[in-house]
């Protein structure tokens, strides 16, 4: 397995070049709950939870 930091090169490493340039990927934080798996199971296990313990203590 490599590391990132391993992969680069060590000229580029030593020059003040960013051999990561200004690329990156950015994502909305709401767009992302609504296609993230985690934010999908953490929605259901809560409304789950609260309906069990409605459930369980009559309320």
């Amino acid at each position: 397995m490599t590391v990132v930091v391993d992969a680069v090169d060590e000229e580029e490493a030593a020059s003040d070049r960013n051999p990561f340039g200004e690329d990156r990927i950015e994502v909305d934080e709401r767009e992302m709950d609504r296609v993230s798996p985690a934010a999908w199971v953490g929605r259901v296990s809560s409304r789950l939870d609260e309906a069990v313990s409605r459930l369980a203590w009559r309320r």
